[in-house]
């Protein structure tokens, strides 16, 4: 049996100390990765509402830890330049002493650049520009001082130092399947997308043509997906939420019933399977529910 890694999502519009206390505790109960939005304001409709930026709170969680991976899910490319964004996770790396993961997506959020005034620009923009900053960001790690004149972004004999004290690895998000993919193929060292076990598949599938024609082995590639958990003990009670569209892929069951579920993300080469917080209530409910999936449903499965 494939075996999984497990990270937990930490929702950014908490309090900074109850933020603290979950990853802390995510990582004193065994959990392998903590991971964090990189937004400015509530997105799904929702304007209104705090919200804590992503690098301020990962490189403090990396302080307060000593094991487990951190990174953002993922951070938006509109909203820095490239080359400040790999400073600053350069920097949250030599604070977590090698446990940093850049992840990276086109940005989607249109509410925070209106407000923000930050520029949206069209989808083709915005996976433009995306491109152009896997080849900043490869240009800035090749260990010589790197020059580059893109259509977006420019460096001028531009050091990368100091560089990561650990791999640093490249993170892309999302399932797009003509541009996202083929850029995973192309620059990522991992990919992350939410999704259930069949669409994990099938995507792969796309993924692995990708890299076919870029002369690229897909193993390389390791894969994590997100669902929301909702554990309970009962059949009537599973039954009754799996009527309702929760708008993402869900894990909805009793103990055996999301081992089921674990099975066939293993099966499908999910390398970490990451839980949000959303659906998990806060406090000692929260704390409960996490210690149950790690003892209950996940043990067979962790590495």
């Amino acid at each position: 049996m494939a075996l999984m890694r497990f990270g937990f999502w930490i929702g950014n519009g908490h309090r900074w100390d109850e933020i603290l206390r979950s990853g802390v505790r995510a990582e004193e109960t065994g959990w392998d990765g903590l991971w964090f939005a990189d937004h400015f304001m509530p997105g799904m409709g929702a304007d209104d509402g705090p919200i804590h930026e992503a690098w301020t709170a990962i490189s403090a969680l990396a302080q307060a830890t000593d094991r487990v991976r951190l990174g953002p899910l993922v951070c938006g490319n509109t909203y820095r330049n490239p080359a400040v964004l790999l400073k600053q996770a350069v920097t949250a790396d030599h604070i977590s002493n090698g446990r940093m993961v850049l992840g990276l997506g086109a940005g989607w959020q249109e509410n925070e650049h209106r407000a923000y005034g930050i520029e949206y620009g069209s989808f083709t923009d915005r996976f433009e520009k995306l491109e152009e900053s896997l080849r900043v960001i490869a240009a800035l790690r090749s260990g010589e001082r790197a020059t580059f004149d893109g259509d977006h972004y420019r460096l001028e004999d531009a050091p990368l130092a100091p560089q990561p004290v650990g791999q640093l690895p490249i993170l892309l998000g999302g399932g797009g399947e003509k541009k996202t993919l083929r850029m995973v193929a192309e620059y990522a060292d991992e990919w992350n997308v939410w999704s259930t076990p069949e669409v994990m598949v099938h995507k792969s599938a796309v993924l692995g043509e990708h890299c076919e024609r870029l002369r690229r082995d897909p193993a390389e590639i390791e894969r994590s997906s997100v669902a929301l958990l909702f554990l309970v003990d009962t059949d009537a009670e599973a039954d009754k939420l799996r009527i309702h569209d929760f708008g993402r892929p869900s894990l909805i069951g009793t103990p055996g019933q999301l081992q089921e579920q674990l099975a066939a993300y293993a099966e499908a080469g999910v390398d970490e399977l990451i839980i949000p917080d959303f659906t998990l209530g806060g406090g000692a409910e929260q704390d409960e529910t996490l210690d149950r999936f790690l003892a209950e449903v996940a043990a067979p499965f962790r590495l």
